[in-house]
């Protein structure tokens, strides 16, 4: 039993035996001690004065003696007005420490078969481009996310859903086909998804120029500006040939569907790659290819049952009024679907597949209107997730440079930024001499260990509902709430822990219960207590930067505390054991909470 909830039933009894009254738990009000105040654990006692009848001080004093003579826990008490202030007796924090020391998943809750099943999905990339910047954030977060939520005790399914069709597909297509000359990523030596990529911004390019040619002409005929734009956009020869092209895929045109499936798969490839050096995976990939027509039934089906309404057009929409919002279109006046409508039809097959209990969606904020009126649609057709469906909503994140654009080509590449983490983290490392006894391929191994630790903590340590600045240079730093600061303390401790195996000292399973403790160490029992409350809050607030906000605490509190104290040269054998216990359990809570960010820690650096 934890050492407040000792205190909190000790509580209980001395409230019953002292004023013949039983209290609700809750009632029992327990905080971290004041820094300027004698004690370890604080029990307000205002909560309880109606119970006793007594002034706050005398309330206090009376539960803290019976505290102190009752509870093995309470060493001893003072008294600050309404606050009862508790020493913690040093045999209960050894205690505490054992029961650390003796779970190796401390401060996580085990999913059985009974738990609620959440399913969180993340990436949505579309198959006309490479991943980008703000695609490695969706990444972290939505990874980062699912492995919070299972260790809070639920069963967990990571899925994605790949935008594989529509205009933008057709353009990089009709691209391929115009000025590929037959290429592939073989012939180019090019990833899938970059070789489609450019033939994106190809398009693009081409795409401008017609555009611009038309509206010399329409201005030169007496049209205005905005008119001519716009009429040129809808007239260029690209647009209308990639159209052509849209209709002839929904009509199941099988050269056009095999080369869609062709250039897809060079995509996939690609993505794959990529995901791979995110360190993050899928348990189940949904297609828009197969998801639109379900969804277009789905929507047929709640027109039928008066759910939705039809206009003179053919179109079918959604009349949301009567929830504070308005009208959403869902089957346009051609028959063809929106994405509204293919959200509905990936529901639909989530639903079939898996019996899900929550339903967690990692998109950025610029859809939060489109998951309100997903809510309540998904809602209206029977979903029982669907009113409480989470929109994971985040920020935008760039680079100091600017914000991206992925048709003009100046989107901050995935690969690209990958690589150049894990090459700053080499030269970072060569530059320090902190990799200098170490082969080659360790080094290769680190260096991949620490810059992807720097990407990943720098951009997840942010609240994710902000939008942030990432800075490569920052996110290196050795020192201060960086991803490599807390590796390097990880490495010096299983450093430490190899020196002391080499002594031949033999830690331990249990101390004995008069280990010597000082403040210093009594503080890092009191962190690493804390982790199954950082984890329980990361979980209810879907916030991945609590737990790095808790790895960076503990981390500067043991490098303080390692400062002050040595461990191996401890001035006693008894000193030496409880610190390299205590040492063993913060490098197994960092490697733990580094571990629900996606992070590695490395044994050596």
């Amino acid at each position: 039993m934890n050492i407040e909830k000792q205190i909190t039933l000790s509580a209980l009894e001395a409230v019953k035996e002292l004023y013949g009254a039983e209290v609700p738990e809750k009632m029992i009000q327990l905080q971290k001690t004041r820094p300027d105040f004698e004690g370890n654990i604080t029990l307000v006692v205002f909560p309880l004065l109606r119970t006793s009848k007594k002034k706050p001080e005398d309330t206090a004093s009376e539960i803290g003696q019976y505290l102190k003579e009752h509870c093995s826990a309470v060493a001893d008490y003072n008294v600050v007005k309404g606050f009862l202030n508790i020493v913690v007796a040093s045999s209960a924090w050894v205690g505490l420490l054992n029961d650390i020391n003796a779970d190796e998943k401390w401060g996580e809750k085990e999913p059985t078969a009974d738990s609620p099943l959440v399913m969180v999905e993340y990436s949505s990339p579309n198959t006309n481009k490479p991943l980008h910047l703000g695609h490695v954030r969706n990444n972290l977060l939505g990874w980062s996310l699912a492995q919070i939520m299972q260790a809070n005790g639920n069963r967990v399914v990571k899925t994605n859903i790949v935008n594989d069709r529509g205009i933008h597909i057709m353009k990089s297509m009709l691209a391929w086909i115009k000025w590929g000359n037959g290429c592939t990523p073989e012939s180019t030596g090019k990833k899938g998804d970059h070789l489609i990529g450019d033939f994106y911004v190809l398009f693009d390019k081409h795409y401008k120029e017609e555009c611009n040619e038309l509206e010399a002409k329409y201005k030169a005929e007496g049209m205005g500006d905005d008119e001519a734009k716009a009429k040129a956009e809808q007239e260029a020869p690209l647009i209308k040939e990639a159209h052509k092209m849209l209709v002839r895929w929904e009509a199941g045109d099988k050269e056009i569907r095999d080369l869609w499936a062709k250039m897809n798969s060079w995509v996939y490839k690609g993505f794959d790659e990529t995901y791979k050096a995110l360190g993050v995976s899928f348990d189940k990939i949904y297609y828009e290819s197969n998801t639109y027509l379900e969804g277009k039934k789905k929507v047929m089906e709640g027109l039928d049952k008066g759910l939705f309404y039809k206009k003179d057009d053919g179109s079918v929409w959604a009349d949301l009024t009567k929830d504070g919002l308005d009208q959403k279109l869902l089957i346009r006046s051609d028959g063809t679907t929106v994405y509204m409508t293919q959200d509905i039809g990936t529901a639909e097959m989530r639903f079939n597949d898996y019996p899900i209990d929550k339903m967690i969606y990692v998109v950025g904020n610029e859809q939060n209107y489109h998951f309100q009126v997903l809510s309540i649609i998904l809602d209206r057709l029977g979903f029982k997730w669907g009113k409480d469906l989470v929109h994971f909503s985040y920020g935008m994140v760039n680079l100091p440079t600017g914000k991206m654009k992925s048709r003009e080509g100046t989107v901050v590449d995935a690969d690209d930024l990958i690589a150049q983490m894990i090459a700053d983290a080499k030269a970072t490392a060569t530059e320090h001499g902190q990799s200098k006894d170490f082969s080659d391929a360790e080094k290769d191994e680190i260096a991949r260990i620490v810059g992807m630790g720097a990407l990943k903590y720098f951009i997840l340590k942010v609240d994710a509902r902000k939008n942030m600045m990432f800075n490569p240079a920052e996110s290196i730093d050795f020192n201060g709430n960086t991803g490599p600061f807390i590796q390097y303390t990880y490495a010096r401790i299983r450093s430490i822990l190899r020196k002391a195996a080499d002594e031949n000292i033999v830690l331990p399973e249990t101390l004995a219960a008069d280990a010597p403790l000082n403040a210093k160490e009594v503080e890092l029992i009191m962190q690493l207590n804390n982790f199954g409350v950082a984890v329980a809050d990361a979980g209810q607030n879907y916030n991945p930067a609590g737990i790095a906000n808790y790895c960076y605490e503990l981390t500067k509190a043991f490098n303080q505390f390692y400062h002050d104290y040595s461990i191996l040269n401890a001035d006693t054998d008894a000193e030496k054991v409880t610190r390299l216990v205590l040492a063993k359990n913060v490098a197994k809570v960092i490697k733990e909470g580094m571990t629900l960010l996606g992070i590695e820690v490395p044994e050596r650096m």
